[in-house]
């Protein structure tokens, strides 16, 4: 089967990260190629570099509707079998364009819904209408968790129309033997220009404000005041790996609360599994996560996490994370909790449960199946599916 995948850009954040560990992941019987709407950024060059074809299709914003005849055209001249759209505007694209061709079996991830946000942005009465419109030109709507399939659900979506399937994490790929990690470990550190002997607050994402790594620069200065106090405990450090707007607000609180030699902004980076190395504690303060997938690639690379949502640990049974602790979005929490593990020695922790649930083979070969079923041999019985409950498991 022949799969176009239609994502509105590649730069590294977690919906594209998603895509690029599932393209790698997904049975040999589906030929996948992908679509970048605009910004093809390292996403984009690890794709190719994995021998995905990548379509840039260079559009210059929310309203350039001279990117859907392209579109139309590249499905037509593909051949493709199956149309799979991520984020919301390749989903309001993507499915027309499919329509237009003569593709019928069109799915959609929806990685960033919730009920008044979708991808950190609020929802008007428009962009919700709009969305829903668009929904109805696909076969069906992938959620990444039950948050977002009953966000779906609320929306008006009829629940037989939404699949639950959640991200995935290469669980292989992060348990590294302890003296390579070691290695990798001081390598890095010694890239970032960070004191090998320093404890490391790390944080992963888009620097936009519904991440809330603002709350972080208070505790470094709390801690860092402390450590002054305490000579024997490690110099606190705060990693933040990736790129957004909130970049300049992050540096000038930095510099007026007096820990700007200790914050370090990576920008965008395509190698935050080594990263994740380069840090003891992971730290999510963002209150409106629709998956979690940085706590879990954290808790995979044997990080202990704090966080202030996760709905993919929600989803499980307790004692699956105990190394996940679930805090307040408040700097007070993650101060106290910081501080309760500033004072042990770092250690490697082995993975709990909840990676191997959602390991990325036993994920990939779930969408495998959903390809099989709607894209496959017209003599399947219309409409036959599994109820929502049994699907999720």
């Amino acid at each position: 089967m022949k799969v176009l995948h239609v994502i509105t850009g590649l730069a590294s954040g977690g919906a594209e990260r998603q895509l690029e560990l599932m393209l790698r992941h997904l049975p040999e019987r589906h030929r996948c190629e992908v679509a970048t709407l605009t910004n093809p950024g390292t996403v984009a060059a690890s794709l190719a570099a994995d021998g995905v074809p990548v379509h840039d299709l260079e559009m210059r914003g929310n309203r350039d509707l001279g990117v859907l005849p392209r579109l139309t055209g590249l499905i037509r001249q593909g051949r493709y079998d199956l149309v799979h759209t991520h984020l919301y505007r390749a989903g309001l694209y993507g499915r027309l364009a499919a329509r237009l061709a003569g593709v019928r079996p069109v799915l959609a991830t929806e990685h960033s819904l919730q009920p008044a946000m979708i991808e950190g942005r609020p929802v008007t009465p428009g962009v919700k209408a709009l969305y829903l419109a668009a929904e109805r030109l696909g076969s069906s709507t992938i959620a990444v968790s039950r948050q977002v399939a009953g966000t779906l659900t609320d929306w008006g979506v009829p629940a037989q129309r939404v699949e639950l399937l959640p991200n995935g994490i290469d669980a292989a790929g992060y348990a590294l033997p302890a003296d390579l990690r070691a290695a990798m470990r001081r390598r890095v550190r010694a890239e970032l220009g960070l004191p090998q002997q320093a404890w490391v607050i790390g944080a992963v994402g888009r620097l936009v404000p519904t991440k809330q790594f603002d709350l972080l620069v208070p505790v470094l200065a709390e801690l860092t005041a402390l450590g002054a106090q305490h000579p024997a405990l490690r110099e606190p450090w705060l990693l933040v790996v990736g790129a957004g707007p909130e970049r300049e607000a992050l540096l000038r609180q930095a510099g007026e609360r007096g820990v700007l030699h200790r914050l370090l902004l990576t920008g965008e980076r395509a190698d935050v599994p080594e990263l994740l190395t380069a840090m003891d504690v992971l730290a999510a303060p963002s209150a409106g996560e629709t998956f979690g997938l940085t706590v879990l690639e954290a808790l995979a690379a044997g990080l202990p996490v704090r966080h202030s949502a996760c709905p993919a640990l929600d989803d499980l049974p307790p004692g699956a994370a105990p190394d996940a602790v679930q805090l307040p979005a408040t700097a007070a929490a993650y101060t106290t909790s910081l501080c309760e593990l500033w004072s042990r020695r770092s250690t490697v922790l082995p993975q709990p449960a909840a990676v191997a649930h959602y390991d990325i083979a036993r994920i990939a070969e779930r969408l495998a199946l959903l390809y099989d079923r709607f894209g496959g041999p017209a003599d399947r019985v219309p409409g036959e599916r599994e109820p929502l409950a049994a699907r999720s498991r």
